[in-house]
C-alpha cells in the first residue's frame, strides 16, 4: 500500500489528512459562490433573480438542467438577458443524453448507471449542436454529462470553433467522486466539477487536493437523489473543499429535472439563506465572491 500512495503522490494524487485546509481560491480572492440548480425557464428564473434582490442574496450561477434543446430561441434570449442584468453565470445543460433518445437499456435497473452519456455518433453530433446554438446567443456556460463530449468541446474551444470564454461544467450525474477522475476531467478542459452528492468531507479534500478548479457541491438533494440536507457541513465544504460553487436549493425539487415554478424560486431563495446562515455562524471568516465577479462566466 505504501509504494501505491508514494507513486500517486509522485503524480500529483497526495493522501489528505482529517486536517486538511485549502488554501485555493476563485480569481477573486472568494472561497465560495453561490449556485441555483434546476431553473428551467425564464419565468422561474426571474423570479428567483428577482427574490435573491428583494432578500439581498448574490446567485452568482443559475443552471438548467433539462437540456438546451427543449429551450425556444426566444426562451434562451430571456435568460441571456436575465443573467446579463443580474451579471450572474448562467449555465445551460446539453439535451442529447441517452434518457431522451431510444435506449431501453437506459430505463432498467442495470443499464440505468450509464446515467445521461452519449450513444453512438450521431447523439454526439446532436450534443455539440446544442452547445453550439447556446453559445450563438452568446450563453458561456455548458453543463455536461459526457466526458466524450467534453474532449471534443475543449478541442473545438482550443480551436477557435467555439468561444474562448466557454466554460464547461460537468454533472453529477456523470458519477465522479474520486481524485483521479477529477484530475482527468480537469486535464482534458473542464472548468467545473460537480462530483456526486454523498461524499464525505474527506473524500472532498482528497478531490481539492489533486485538483485547482472549483468543485460544485450540492448543499441539499431532491428526492429522486436522496433528499439528505447537508447545511451544517457546509463550513466544512468552504474549509476543505475550496473554491467552491454551494448549489442550493434543491430539496425543493423532487428531481434533477424538475420544472420548478416561480413560488418553488422562492423557496429555492430562502434555502441559499439558510446556508448563509450556516456560514456566518460556524465559518464566520468564509469570503464569499463579490456579486458581479469578473471572472464569472456571464453570458457574452
Amino acid at each position: 500500500m505504501h509504494l501505491t500512495k508514494q507513486y500517486l503522490d509522485k503524480i500529483g494524487i497526495g493522501e489528505t489528512d482529517s486536517g486538511y485546509v485549502s488554501e485555493k481560491t476563485f480569481n477573486d480572492g472568494g472561497q465560495f459562490r453561490f449556485e441555483v440548480p434546476g431553473i428551467q425557464s425564464p419565468k422561474t428564473m426571474e423570479a428567483l433573480l428577482g427574490e435573491a434582490d428583494n432578500q439581498d442574496l448574490t446567485i452568482h450561477r443559475v443552471t438548467q438542467t433539462k437540456g438546451i434543446m427543449l429551450l425556444s430561441d426566444e426562451d434562451i434570449q430571456e435568460m441571456v438577458d436575465l443573467a446579463k442584468s443580474a451579471e450572474c453565470e448562467l449555465f445551460l445543460s446539453v439535451g442529447p443524453r441517452a434518457t431522451y433518445d431510444t435506449s431501453a437499456t437506459v430505463h432498467t435497473k442495470e443499464g440505468i448507471r450509464i446515467g445521461y452519456r452519449l450513444r453512438g455518433y450521431d447523439n454526439l453530433v446532436y450534443a455539440i449542436e446544442d452547445v453550439k446554438r447556446a453559445a450563438s446567443f452568446g450563453v458561456r456556460g455548458i453543463l455536461l454529462y459526457d466526458e466524450g463530449l467534453l474532449y471534443v468541446l475543449n478541442r473545438m474551444r482550443s480551436d477557435g470553433e467555439l468561444p474562448e470564454s466557454l466554460h464547461f461544467k460537468m454533472s453529477a450525474h456523470a458519477g465522479h467522486g474520486n481524485p483521479a477522475s477529477a484530475k482527468l476531467l480537469e486535464s482534458i478542459g473542464l472548468d467545473s466539477l460537480n462530483p456526486v452528492r454523498d461524499l464525505q468531507i474527506p473524500m472532498l479534500a482528497s478531490i481539492r487536493n489533486a485538483i485547482d478548479i472549483p468543485i460544485d457541491l450540492h448543499t441539499e438533494n431532491p428526492k429522486s437523489t436522496g433528499g439528505f440536507i447537508r447545511h451544517y457541513e457546509v463550513p466544512q465544504f468552504i474549509k476543505v473543499a475550496a473554491p467552491v460553487y454551494l448549489k442550493t436549493g434543491g430539496s425543493v425539487a423532487a428531481n434533477h429535472n424538475w420544472d420548478t415554478t416561480q413560488k418553488e424560486a422562492v423557496a429555492r431563495v430562502k434555502q441559499v439563506k439558510l446556508v448563509k446562515r450556516m456560514i456566518g455562524q460556524y465559518l464566520p471568516d468564509a469570503v464569499m465572491s463579490p456579486p458581479k465577479s469578473s471572472d464569472l462566466a456571464v453570458p457574452e
